[in-house]
């Protein structure tokens, strides 16, 4: 954030930036489904037996590539994110209408979203600012290369 001279300035205030979220929240809030637990493993389940069956009938087995079964978990599991992904995002739901459907007629999610955001943020400006004493030595790949100094006199 800069000040009005275009000079960096401190950050809004916390509770500024946690009060703009929750106005924008009836546009930019979705609400959207994720599958869990035994859901989570079945289809990475169905998608390792499909993709052992597949690379079986081309004629790669654990015999002939001995690490193929880190290949088709991991190949699961994608396969499984995606599938779950499309399914989420074909079905997300605005705040307003998480509201009406749980009767929520005093708006008490979007306070408790607030002061969820307002924890998160506190917490995460926490996180980086345990990190600044390192960051120097951590950025020092990513400095400016120093101007380059004439050698005598040329």
């Amino acid at each position: 954030m800069t000040d009005q001279n275009g000079q960096p300035g401190r950050p809004e205030p916390l509770q500024d930036v946690t009060t703009e979220l929750v106005r924008l929240m009836p546009r930019d809030l979705i609400f959207t489904m994720r599958f869990l637990g035994e859901s989570q493993h079945r289809l990475q389940r169905h998608f390792q037996d499909f993709i052992e069956t597949e690379m079986r009938s081309a004629g790669m087995t654990p015999q002939t590539h001995p690490m193929l079964h880190a290949f088709i978990e991991r190949h699961a599991i994608m396969l499984r994110d995606f599938v779950f992904s499309g399914v989420s995002l074909s079905r997300q739901f605005h705040v307003d209408e998480i509201e009406r459907l749980i009767g929520d007629t005093t708006s008490l999610l979007r306070v408790d979203i607030w002061d969820d955001l307002k924890s998160h943020i506190e917490a995460a400006e926490k996180q980086f600012r345990s990190q600044v004493p390192r960051l120097p030595n951590l950025l020092s790949d990513w400095e400016s290369p120093a101007p380059d100094t004439p050698e005598d006199g040329q």
